[in-house]
């Protein structure tokens, strides 16, 4: 087991030495880029909003009753037991760390490793000085760790500690008496002691850390129409300024199937990320496929009757004469009309040029009908609607809202006479505007789901439409 592990981080650590790639996403997936900064934050909050201080002052109080004193590392065959030293220093007795200040943390990535992680803090020892006075010393503390960047083994970006030690600063006595001699042993006592102390402090951080980072992976449900699971599509990367994530979206409907679309035929163009900023890209795939599970499950399907338009919109027999009085026939007017939409193709999603459409190919059926009565079709028209969508993100997803921007037809077939179908264009816009639009809206409400990356927060993010993908970018 052990050599299959080194085998496999010789194969981690060569993959790290590429660099994060240079403006091109060849897969669908979407790119998480997850600058230094967040992960400093990540870090940070992890020392303040946990129990990893208590536990590690916890740990000190079981393990250690007393550093120095014949209870503690220097009495009886302890550390710095041997010699004469023992002599010097049995006047002290519990010297106890009871007190870790908040860590300042600071890091550097390694490209092609991991990252430089550093923790400054300051340890407060109590005890008992000469002439049984109570002795209180304080002392700075670095905790240099180096971080190798993995895979887990449920294939999520892992941080693991592979080297840690500590580095003693300044002491000082800020209550009691203590001979020069004895800060010498004091000193040299924390040296054998603070790195098994805490190290294991950083290993909780990345704990923390880690869990973080495997929620970008993870099955996001999209209403009640399916699921996106996001999975890491590479290795992690790693540049001096960020971790960048490589993640395949894979949506399932709500049967459990999997919802494919074509891939875009050339690699997505990434903008370059500015320093102290995070990124996720959003690509086309995602709209397409969120999209193709609402056509699946009928939501882009309407019945418009007059109860769901307003009453400035017309929806009779009478109104459609004056339009195009051949396709009405024999029937009479002053009857109402029922629309059915019925869309049995893919919905065509666009993005480029700094904007985001949505083409809806559409079958209409007109009928006319008696509340009471069998409806009787009139004609058929193939449509086809362009909508254009706003996007805003919000903490967790993506939100669209659209507008119809046109509306054409082709008269498909007629029971009565054959006609020029361009002339409703206008009137059905009208109908489409108020009656089905909204219901598309509605529907849309699930938004397109973004992966977690750490507690990166993207409700305030710039929004950049390229072509084919979604640009989101926070300032850190």
């Amino acid at each position: 087991v052990p050599s299959m592990m080194l085998g496999m981080w010789s194969l981690l650590l060569l993959w790290g030495l590429a660099t994060p790639c240079q403006g091109l996403l060849e897969t669908v997936g979407t790119l998480a880029r997850i600058d230094k900064d967040e992960l400093g934050k990540a870090i940070q909050n992890s020392l303040v909003g946990g129990p990893i201080l208590q536990n590690v002052l916890g740990t000190v109080t079981s393990v250690n009753q007393g550093l120095l004193g014949s209870g503690g590392l220097l009495g009886g065959g302890g550390l710095l037991s041997y010699g004469g030293i023992f002599g010097v220093v049995e006047e002290l007795s519990g010297l106890k760390i009871e007190e870790l200040t908040l860590p300042k943390v600071s890091l550097k990535l390694l490209p092609g490793f991991g990252v430089q992680l550093s923790l400054h803090t300051k340890v407060g020892l109590h005890g008992s000085g000469t002439l049984g006075g109570l002795l209180q010393l304080a002392a700075e503390v670095n905790v240099s760790s180096r971080v190798a960047l993995g895979v887990s083994s449920r294939g999520t970006p892992t941080l693991v500690l592979k080297r840690c030690s500590t580095l003693l600063g300044h002491i000082s006595l800020l209550s009691g008496l203590l001979p020069a001699p004895l800060f010498g042993v004091v000193e040299q006592t924390l040296f054998k002691v603070l790195p098994g102390l805490l190290c294991p402090m950083v290993d909780s951080v990345l704990g923390v850390v880690n869990e973080l980072l495997g929620t970008a992976l993870s099955l996001v449900p999209i209403g009640a129409l399916g699921s996106v699971e996001f999975t890491l599509a590479t290795l992690p990367l790693i540049s001096n300024q960020y971790i960048e994530l490589d993640i395949n979206p894979i949506v399932k409907s709500v049967a459990g199937d999997i919802i494919d679309f074509p891939k875009p035929p050339k690699p997505i163009k990434v903008p370059p990320k500015d320093d102290h900023t995070s990124q996720v890209v959003v690509p086309l795939y995602l709209f397409n496929t969120v999209f193709g599970l609402l056509q699946a499950n009928g939501a882009l399907d309407i019945d418009i009757t007059p109860e769901l338009v307003p009453s400035n919109v017309p929806l009779t027999t009478t109104d459609l004469a004056a339009l195009v009085p051949e396709a009405l026939g024999k029937l009479p007017p002053g009857q109402q009309l029922l629309l059915l939409i019925r869309v049995k193709e893919a919905a065509l999603v666009t993005l480029q040029n700094k904007k985001a459409t949505v083409s809806i190919p559409a079958n209409i059926r007109v009928l006319s009908y008696r509340p009471k009565g069998t409806p009787e079709a009139l004609f058929e028209l193939n449509a086809v609607l362009t909508l254009n969508a706003q996007l805003a993100p919000s903490a967790t997803k993506l939100h669209l809202s659209l507008s119809l921007e046109r509306l054409r037809v082709k008269l498909a077939s007629s029971f009565a006479h054959a006609f020029d179908a361009s002339h409703l264009e206008e009137w059905l816009s009208d109908v489409v505007r108020v009656a089905y639009v909204p219901k598309l809206n509605v529907d849309l409400d699930v938004g397109i789901p973004l992966p977690k990356v750490l507690n990166v927060n993207f409700a305030t993010a710039a929004l950049e439409i390229i072509e084919n993908a979604v640009v989101l970018t926070v300032a850190s």
